[in-house]
């Protein structure tokens, strides 16, 4: 397997450094229930201070042909219509629940 895709350079901070992360099933599925056209994942700090990644689902705007974001809004808790009318089946959410590899990777994983 091709690790051009690694930077080899730093050894010390390479090893220490976030590499992929573990992503619960359970975030996958509640992302796909808003009934959304696409996924987008941001790299964020947790209040922990630990490296994580923050799903939200998208909607393509047909006009501006641009993925936009469905982000919660103050008082959403149950289904209810997007702003493009689409019924959606769980209110928009950021999921951060995944937990950064290292230390959480497959040490046998090629990939790692």
């Amino acid at each position: 397997m091709d690790k051009k895709w690694k930077d080899p350079k730093n050894g010390i901070e390479a090893k220490n450094k976030v590499r992929a992360f573990l992503i619960p099933k359970i975030n996958l599925e509640m992302v796909l229930a808003q009934g959304i056209d696409a996924a987008r994942a941001y790299i964020g700090i947790n209040d922990e201070g630990v490296q994580t990644l923050m799903l939200v689902g998208t909607r393509l705007n047909k006009d501006t042909l641009i993925y936009e974001d469905m982000l919660p809004k103050p008082g959403d808790s149950k289904p209810g219509n997007s702003k493009d009318g689409n019924e959606t089946a769980i209110p928009p959410a950021i999921y951060d629940f995944s937990q950064p590899c290292p230390p959480q990777g497959d040490p046998s994983s090629p990939l790692n």
